[in-house]
């Protein structure tokens, strides 16, 4: 499935409708299951002995993703719930228990003894204090030998985090922490839609798009007590990480290389416009105008990707509505783009027939190329421009038509 789909269940649904009901607790700590029988019952009895000493009305949620090993009937013996997720992976293990939980707040972590569930009093303060997410930071707590492999310590979760703050502008300096919690009401309007190990870093990625009230609190990470290798996969679900921030962040991943192709393409066209330049000894002429003008065709390709990804991502919910968008559709409105496009088609042509009168002149015999070449090359990069402009204008249009949802008042 692809990272960005998220089918959910008729289970699926009728849990969340729970979500609006009255909270019958007020913690609930949820765990995603897959298999977990050696160490399960150990977190269930650390959780409920933290329930139990600090006198929470709450309860034991076991998400379980399809076990074979009796996890479900260790987590009932020991007195948890278990809400089967049937649609496979961690986001969607952990989506089905969330939404089935009926705690005013929740807390999530693995079910591998790796978090320390008799400790939680740092996390519910925070949602008690007003906190919509509260992230562990396991750098910050701790990290005890062979808890951790290298290549995550001191690479994979440090580079992450450190993309995810330059990306978002997000608070949080451990990404990727299992341990966390928030209010049912927060990740109601978080609307998490990812099925795999992407969950983690949407819920953080919409909770700061959305503004939501973000901390964090030191967490100790243990080795796991499990003697089968973990779930994870290091390479491919960090790359599946890094991916799905790229996808969520349209600016880094078009725009921005958009704009400094064009802005290259342009600088370089308009120097070499004019004659042969020669930088070191080097002389760039209209071979390198002609790359320059292909730069700003890609980079102007980029910007428009970047632009129809957002009103993707938006309408779909993966990223919150954005004021700048709707500004936007004011202003590049069909006609604005029409005008544009037809201003540089009608440029190209302009150029164009200043070449064919050229070749007129030369009684339609050989020309030299590096002359011909400084009106052709601006002529097709404008013909190209023009037309593209006009087509986005088309589907931009198309795209902010206002329709009618199901549901809306006929």
């Amino acid at each position: 499935m692809n990272t960005l789909e998220y089918k959910r269940t008729k289970a699926d649904g009728a849990a969340t409708a729970q979500l609006g009901d009255q909270f019958a607790y007020e913690l609930s700590i949820v765990m995603p299951c897959l298999n977990e029988a050696e160490t399960l019952a150990v977190c269930i009895q650390k959780a409920q002995r933290y329930l139990e000493e600090n006198r929470l009305a709450g309860e034991i949620v076991i998400s379980d993703n399809g076990s074979t090993d009796g996890s479900q009937e260790i987590a009932r013996r020991n007195n948890a719930r278990v809400v089967n997720a049937p649609l496979r992976g961690y986001g969607a293990a952990l989506y089905s228990g969330i939404v089935a939980a009926r705690g005013t707040y929740v807390i999530m972590g693995d079910s591998d003894d790796s978090y320390d569930f008799s400790n939680l009093n740092p996390f519910l303060a925070k949602l008690r204090g007003g906190c919509d997410l509260v992230m562990g930071n396991r750098f910050g707590g701790g990290i005890k030998p062979g808890a951790m492999p290298w290549k995550h310590r001191y690479i994979g979760n440090p580079i992450l985090s450190a993309i995810g703050r330059l990306f978002f502008d997000c608070p949080v300096k451990d990404f990727h922490c299992g341990l966390r919690g928030f209010s049912a009401a927060a990740f109601k309007k978080m609307d998490l839609r990812t099925t795999r190990m992407e969950f983690a870093s949407e819920m953080v990625i919409k909770a700061t798009l959305m503004g939501m009230l973000i901390s964090e609190v030191p967490t100790i990470l243990s080795p796991d007590g499990r003697s089968r290798p973990p779930h994870l996969r290091s390479w491919r679900d960090g790359w599946r990480h890094l991916r799905f921030m790229l996808l969520f962040s349209p600016r880094w991943l078009f725009l921005y290389p958009g704009i400094v192709l064009m802005l290259v393409g342009l600088i370089t066209g308009v120097l070499l416009w004019t004659g042969a330049q020669e930088i070191g000894g080097i002389s760039f002429d209209v071979h390198t105008m002609l790359y320059s003008a292909a730069a700003m065709v890609i980079g102007f390709q980029a910007i428009l990707f970047a632009l129809l990804s957002k009103i993707f991502a938006t309408s779909e919910g993966l990223l919150p509505e954005d004021p700048k968008l709707n500004r936007l559709f004011r202003v590049l409105t069909l006609e604005t783009g029409a005008i544009t496009g037809i201003l540089l088609v009608l440029f190209g042509i302009a150029c164009a027939t200043i070449a064919l009168w050229q070749w007129k002149l030369n009684h339609f015999g050989p020309l030299d190329p590096r002359q011909l070449l400084r009106i052709v090359v601006p002529s097709v990069t404008a013909l190209i421009l023009g037309s593209q402009v006009v087509l986005f204008s088309l589907f931009f249009s198309i795209l902010g038509l206002k329709t009618r949802k199901l549901g809306d008042v006929k």
